[in-house]
């Protein structure tokens, strides 16, 4: 009787594990590249507050947040708050120089074929640009918005990610 009990419990087990894992798994489980078209594993960024932007070169809401992401991580930057971008392109050099144009002083990623995926695995299932998200240390998704993002929004996703 006990080999049974013993049996299903470890049959289970991985089921269990899965479980467990946090809705933000699929980002730090990715690896993308940076304006450098240097690989930068995700990983790097498990345990600490993050605010994730998707974004494009091309789309305007995309455009106006860049701003109020610049100023949110220099705002929290000293509470341990990471900004991070995450363009759907594939040319590196195109994102490199929009980035300089802007100013973003947060780190850029390229997606590259990865994006669609990542943030469908986010919560974005219609894959709709712009997408934040907010992720606090333990990895809890504590907030997940696609289209457009005020800075009210920016602020208390930010707030929510350090408690």
């Amino acid at each position: 009787m006990r080999l049974r009990h013993w049996l299903l419990a470890l049959s289970c087990s991985p089921l269990l594990a899965l479980a467990e894992q946090p809705a933000s798994a699929p980002l730090f489980a990715a690896t993308l590249v940076d304006t450098q078209d240097k690989p930068v594993a995700l990983e790097k960024y498990r345990g600490r507050p993050l605010v994730v932007n998707f974004w494009a070169r091309w789309c305007g809401p995309c455009r106006t947040e860049i701003p109020l992401l610049i100023k949110l991580r220099e705002d929290y930057r000293q509470r341990g708050l990471e900004v991070l971008g995450i363009a759907i392109e594939d040319k590196t050099e195109a994102v490199r120089d929009f980035a300089k144009a802007y100013e973003m002083d947060y780190p850029v990623l390229l997606a590259k074929d990865q994006g669609l995926p990542l943030m469908q695995a986010l919560g974005n299932s219609k894959q709709g640009l712009p997408f934040t998200v907010a992720i606090d240390a333990k990895g809890k998704l504590v907030l997940i918005k696609m289209g457009g993002i005020t800075g009210a929004e920016l602020t208390a996703a930010a707030d929510a990610a350090l408690k």
